[in-house]
């Protein structure tokens, strides 16, 4: 008796399902499965006692939590034992069904409650901070109450015995229009400071003209969410202007003596979805070229 043949609809949802089940399988872990990206950066201005040094970079979590009170993201960045971590903004913003920004508040609160214990915390604010629905004093009055340093347009100087660098938080464009420029804060180091080893905290993705022209060394930024769907040999597909294959999404990238390096970021935002783009934890060691 012979076979009848398989149908044409039974055929287009065999190969639909062939498509839609591993699609879905990366679109899961593409969300959800936080990955550690390492960088060794050698700098020939480095002062010998910070050779080794490791930085932690994280940004955009737009009050997304890796596990319960983002205990995987405590537990990775724990593990690779970090000397700070720094935070590029974007802690929260208004843009997110089902959870308010109030309780984004709480997760960026309780995160910070927990990194302070493994290592110094600095942060800056992205353009997600200056949204007029977000309680932003609220915000950096928790952050400094549970240990962090809220840099607005400030600078710390990180000392190991004789020899510093400098650590400066840039606001983000979108802060108060009488704020001190990049440009004057970098300056102002420089009048200062003895040390010429600087690296700027700042949230956008493309100050690497700006502040290459100031001869800052190393820059630590987020905002492109590593251009949300990553292909093999593209820089991420959407922009956070929205423009098409934008550059400066995820990676180091460097100009004249200054290094710029790009998270993708741990969140999303306006209901986009990342493919191929896991989030992303980033350590920066510092060596002495």
């Amino acid at each position: 008796m012979k076979k009848k043949p398989m149908g044409c609809l039974a055929k287009f949802i065999i190969i639909l399902l062939i498509i839609f089940i591993p699609a879905l399988i990366i679109l899961i872990d593409s969300n959800t499965r936080l990955v550690t990206t390492e960088y060794k950066l050698q700098f020939n201005n480095l002062p010998a006692a910070f050779d080794g040094y490791r930085i932690v970079l994280i940004a955009d979590l737009h009050g997304a939590e890796h596990g319960k009170d983002n205990e995987r993201l405590v537990e990775r960045i724990q593990s690779v034992n970090p000397d700070i971590i720094t935070i590029a903004g974007d802690l929260v913003d208004k843009y997110q069904p089902g959870n308010p920004a109030e309780k984004q508040i709480d997760v960026a609160q309780k995160l910070v409650q927990k990194l302070v214990r493994i290592a110094p915390v600095y942060y800056v604010t992205g353009n997600h901070e200056w949204e007029p629905e977000i309680e932003r004093q609220k915000l950096f009055s928790l952050l400094e109450e549970n240990g962090a340093d809220v840099l607005r347009n400030q600078y710390r100087r990180l000392s190991f015995g004789s020899d510093a660098i400098i650590l400066a938080g840039i606001e983000d464009p979108l802060g108060p229009a009488d704020m001190i420029k990049p440009e004057d804060l970098i300056k102002r180091i420089r009048e200062r400071e003895d040390t010429g080893f600087i690296i700027a905290l700042y949230h956008r993705n493309y100050g690497l003209e700006m502040l290459s022209a100031l001869g800052v060394d190393l820059i630590l930024s987020g905002h492109a969410h590593g251009g949300m769907v990553r292909l093999p040999f593209t820089d991420g597909l959407i922009g956070p202007r929205l423009e098409f294959l934008p550059t400066y999404t995820s990676g180091v990238y460097t100009k004249n003596n200054t290094k710029m390096v790009v998270t993708r970021g741990l969140g999303n935002h306006l209901g986009w979805t990342r493919f191929l783009n896991n989030p992303q934890v980033v350590v920066v060691e510092l060596q002495k070229g």
